[in-house]
């Protein structure tokens, strides 16, 4: 049986997971509770897999890498090799990611960012979509889903409401 990969990511009302320089400041200011839901997801996970821009800045916000317990990969036209935490891969994300699947283990975080998240939406490589939309309004930003995707008809699972955020968790639904 295949891997899940799973997208935990957070969203303005307008459809922004940042501001174009990156800025997340908007998100850490909105009124949650407890961590949205956040150690419920982690715990299904043994896998990360991130851009680079992505890796970062959780860097920069981070005195330590904050998954130092699951296996993470770092996709970089650049950086290559391994550190005590992350595996930069400089492979095709779609087709390393496949393979990925294939190999036994628990579900796979795709934490970001937007380039991955469109190469995986263009393959239709996502298989829960849990999205938590924050009370704002940005106008601009990085967008969650870019334009030309092909339609994937989902099933919701469950809504939960964390403070001022509401939770949708959603599965792809199997065509039959």
């Amino acid at each position: 049986m295949n891997r899940k990969i799973v997208l935990f990511i957070a969203t303005s009302v307008d459809g922004f997971i940042a501001k174009e320089d990156d800025d997340l400041q908007w998100l850490l200011e909105s009124e949650g509770e407890g961590d949205n839901g956040y150690m419920d997801m982690y715990q299904t996970i043994d896998t990360i897999i991130m851009g680079k821009r992505t890796y970062d800045y959780v860097m920069e916000q981070s005195d330590a890498f904050p998954y130092s317990d699951k296996k993470c990969y770092v996709f970089s036209k650049s950086a290559k090799n391994k550190n005590d935490d992350v595996e930069f891969v400089n492979e095709n994300v779609v087709s390393f990611t496949q393979q990925l699947k294939k190999q036994s283990g628990a579900h796979i975080w795709m934490v970001g960012g937007a380039e991955i998240l469109d190469a995986f939406m263009k393959e239709n490589l996502i298989d829960e979509y849990i999205i938590t939309i924050t009370p704002h309004i940005l106008g601009s930003g990085i967008a969650l889903f870019k334009k030309d995707n092909p339609q994937i008809n989902l099933e919701l699972i469950k809504t939960t409401c964390y403070g001022q955020m509401v939770q949708m968790h959603y599965q792809v639904k199997q065509e039959s």
